[in-house]
């Protein structure tokens, strides 16, 4: 059936209500790279949480839905050592031409960049 053990990709981890990400429209926290807009909040907890938004604009329903599998395994290989995040990764019109190594290149370069951030950097500390 599904995925079990460390490399699963649970509901705890999962950005799933609209307050969610309607809290991190208005995010000082933003990184664009090719194909995609990642924004970033702290969400006072101690793992990242990864929200996916992939509208019609990317194209028809099997593209999207491709979009969002590359973008949640790009998440799950990477997300331990992010901090105690909320990540909405936004797909523009670019992410529906690139293969899952691209999406994988593109959001590691943000993920490093949620890591480095002053933001970031501030959660560590506490």
């Amino acid at each position: 059936m599904g995925e079990r053990g460390a490399d699963a990709f649970p509901k705890s981890v999962r950005l799933r209500k609209r307050f969610e990400f309607l809290r991190l429209l208005n995010s000082p926290h933003k990184f664009a790279t090719r194909g995609f807009l990642v924004v970033w909040l702290e969400n006072g907890g101690t793992q990242a949480r990864l929200g996916a938004t992939v509208s019609k604009k990317v194209g028809c329903a099997v593209i999207r839905n491709r979009v969002k599998r590359y973008i949640r395994e790009s998440f799950r290989q990477m997300r331990f050592p992010l901090p105690g995040v909320d990540i909405n990764v936004v797909a523009r019109r670019d992410a529906a031409a690139l293969d899952f190594s691209a999406v994988q290149r593109e959001l590691e370069k943000a993920f490093r960049h949620i890591g480095t951030s002053p933001c970031s950097s501030a959660l560590r500390s506490s």
